[in-house]
């Protein structure tokens, strides 16, 4: 019987929680023993026959997960029941060589490093393909007049591919981040009890850089049982910080998508209920997930952050909440990628209501342009300000045009003619560097994902 959603199946692709299922879990620790003892051996720290022995085993599969967990009633400690199940395998001349110099902490925190390493090969890919479709989304829009909201008011003039651009630069822009944190979170370490490689000696730093580059991680300069919890904290970080990316883009979408405004709509395939209630409900609901997991990704950040804070050389009040959290970030983060690049790719887009949105305020829109053609006449600024801020807001109370009540009004019409008023009152005439920005994001996109090799 499952309990949390994750196991359900409802969140997360299957490659992404293959990673931390509990016998993909196992193979990694034994992927990991077998690297140490590979170097031991190549060094002359362990004889060449036993890790010879322990490569072939641990090659072989033959350590199950079953086996392992019956030993783990008995010990109550599962890199102990690994390490025995392992040593069941082995020749009598090679069992003291299994896990030589090692402490546990070395298997779990170096198998976490691999499973994060993983999860970044499948996150990553999906992030530069948003990345690609949002840019061409952007580029599809590039020319179409839309309502720049602040405040939740109508502002000016932008280009409706504009809000796509900005999120595929944020986009390159998280590609850059996790690559650049990959030195500091995909760790690897082998320098036993307290951190000095004590049994290993002058040998310890040298099969330590072996072993991280046979797995593709990076040696941790120094550390004490446990690898530092700061990288593990960045790696929360980061993935909170581009979940909360892409809940700006689901909350824009959802507002977006509201009665009043309905300038996009999230897709809605053929038998879809939005309501049980309600028949003609068509929810955001995709995009309401994004947002309501996000949260739990920020949640999480405050957690890795109390890890950082150990006893000594090393306490277990972080073991049992990384269990939890690090596979949960992971597999979110999948998930809202997934439902994001669904929503994004298949967005319809309503260019007659973005287009009838323009004129909801009957012109003020443009107020921008008229202050900058009354500055341009030789006006101080805020007395162009004030006067079209007097005109506007009684043109409102009246529910009156703003051109007509500028052009009616006395002192405004002796500053500017109608001929002169009515061109600012174009919406394609104020798109302004929209194509620049936008064709300048593309590139950026481009080169990032080429950069980066995720093509």
């Amino acid at each position: 019987m499952t309990i949390l959603p994750i196991d359900s199946g409802r969140y997360g692709s299957k490659e992404i929680k293959r990673i931390f299922e509990e016998e993909q879990r196992l193979l990694y620790e034994i992927e990991f023993e077998a690297a140490v003892a590979f170097a031991q051996g190549q060094i002359g720290v362990i004889p060449s026959y036993a890790s010879e022995e322990i490569v072939k085993i641990a090659k072989s599969h033959a350590v199950s997960l079953r086996r392992v967990k019956e030993l783990e009633i008995v010990s109550d400690h599962d890199t102990a029941a690994l390490i025995e199940a392992l040593g069941e395998q082995c020749s009598p001349r090679t069992k003291p060589w299994i896990h030589y110099g090692l402490t546990s902490s070395d298997v779990v925190d170096t198998s976490t490093s691999m499973q994060i390493r993983d999860a970044f090969t499948i996150i990553e890919p999906k992030l530069s393909r948003l990345a690609a479709i949002l840019i061409n989304r952007a580029t599809e829009h590039i020319t179409v007049p839309a309502v720049g909201r602040t405040h939740g008011q109508h502002a000016s003039i932008i280009a409706f591919g504009l809000k796509f651009a900005v999120w595929a630069a944020e986009m390159a822009k998280h590609i850059e981040r996790l690559e650049e944190s990959k030195k500091r979170i995909l760790r690897c370490k082998t320098l036993g009890v307290v951190g000095t490689g004590s049994l290993m000696g002058e040998s310890a730093l040298e099969v330590q850089d072996m072993v991280a580059k046979s797995l593709g991680l990076f040696s941790v300069e120094a550390a004490t049982q446990v690898i530092s919890r700061e990288g593990y904290a960045e790696m929360q970080f980061l993935i909170a910080l581009l979940g909360s990316s892409l809940d700006k883009i689901a909350i824009e979408i959802r507002n977006l998508q509201r009665t009043e405004l309905a300038e996009v709509a999230e897709p809605f395939r053929q038998g879809q209920i939005g309501s049980s209630a309600v028949p003609v409900k068509r929810n955001p609901i995709k995009s309401e997930r994004v947002s309501s997991l996000a949260r739990m990704l920020r949640s999480l950040v405050n957690v890795s952050m109390e890890n950082i804070l150990l006893w000594h050389e090393r306490d277990l009040s972080n073991s049992a909440n990384e269990r939890f959290t690090i596979p949960m970030s992971a597999i979110l983060i999948d998930e809202m990628l997934n439902l994001i690049t669904k929503v994004i790719s298949e967005l319809q887009i309503n260019k007659d209501r973005i287009t009838s949105n323009i004129d909801i305020t009957k012109g003020q829109i443009y107020a921008e342009f008229v202050l900058e053609a009354l500055v341009k006449k030789g006006i101080p600024r805020f007395e162009a300000y004030r006067e079209i801020q007097r005109v506007a807001f009684a043109a409102l109370r009246n529910s009156e045009y703003f051109l007509e009540a500028m052009v009616k009004d006395p002192w405004l019409s002796k500053k500017m003619s109608e001929d002169e008023l009515r061109p600012l009152f174009d919406p394609k005439d104020h798109l302004a560097a929209s194509t620049k920005i936008i064709d300048k994001v593309s590139g950026l996109v481009e080169e990032t994902i080429r950069k980066f090799s995720l093509v």
